[in-house]
C-alpha cells in the first residue's frame, strides 16, 4: 500500500497541483456568482427577521458547518446584531437555556438531514425562537420545517473524492456574509460603530 502511494506521489508534479488549486478556486467562484443570480424574497425575509429579531440571533451548525456558523455569529456580532453560537449537543445538555423567546436561530446543515441539528428543531420551537435554515437541500426535513430555508442547491464538492465540504461551506459563509452585511445597512451601521466593537487591531484603528 505505501509503494502504491509512492508510485501516486510520483505523478503529482507543480503543474498538476496548480491545476487542482485553480479547478476548486473556479468551482467555489462559480457557485457564489450562481447564488447571486439565486437569492430572493427567502433571502429577503431572513433579513428582516434578523433586523427586526428582538432577542439574540442564534448560530447553529456542526463539524464544517459549525466552524463556518461561528464565524457568521463572529461576523453578525461585530456588525452590530447580538448573535451567539449555540452547539446543537451541548444544547440538548442543558444549553438549550439559552434560548428565550424571541431569538432567532440560524441553522446551517448541507444535507438538511444532519441528526444533531433536526433533533434541535422541535426544542428550539418549543422555546419559541424562530428557525431560518441554510442548506443544500430544500425539500429535506431541515429545509421543510423552518420558518424560513435560504437554499443554494445541490452543488458539487471541488474535492477530488467529491466528499470534503468545500464548495457547500463556501456557500454557506457567503450567505451568511450576505445575511451580516445586508442587516448591517439596514441598522445604519457607522464606521464609528465598527471601531467601537473592534479597540484593538488595524480594523478598529481605520
Amino acid at each position: 500500500m505505501h509503494q502504491d502511494n509512492v508510485k501516486n506521489l510520483s505523478k503529482v508534479g507543480p503543474q498538476a497541483d496548480l491545476e487542482i488549486a485553480r479547478r476548486t478556486l473556479l468551482s467555489e467562484g462559480a457557485a457564489i456568482s450562481a447564488l447571486a443570480d439565486q437569492i430572493g424574497q427567502a433571502f429577503a425575509d431572513a433579513a428582516s427577521a434578523v433586523f427586526r429579531c428582538e432577542g439574540k440571533v442564534v448560530l447553529t451548525g456542526i463539524g464544517k458547518a459549525g466552524i463556518v456558523a461561528q464565524k457568521i455569529s463572529g461576523t453578525l456580532a461585530s456588525t452590530g446584531t447580538q448573535s451567539i453560537f449555540l452547539h446543537p449537543v451541548e444544547a440538548l445538555h442543558g444549553d438549550l437555556g439559552r434560548l428565550q423567546r424571541g431569538d432567532v436561530v440560524v441553522a446551517l446543515s448541507h444535507s438538511g438531514t444532519t441528526d444533531e441539528i433536526i433533533r434541535l428543531m422541535d426544542h428550539i420551537k418549543t422555546r419559541g425562537a424562530k428557525i431560518i435554515a441554510i442548506t443544500g437541500a430544500a425539500d429535506s426535513t431541515l429545509g421543510k420545517n423552518a420558518d424560513i430555508a435560504i437554499t443554494y442547491g445541490r452543488v458539487q464538492e471541488a474535492c477530488p473524492l467529491g466528499l470534503a465540504p468545500t464548495v457547500s461551506t463556501t456557500c454557506m459563509l457567503a450567505l451568511g456574509d450576505a445575511l451580516a452585511l445586508t442587516v448591517m445597512q439596514m441598522r445604519e451601521f457607522q464606521p464609528e460603530d465598527f471601531a467601537a466593537f473592534h479597540p484593538a487591531g488595524a480594523l478598529g484603528r481605520q
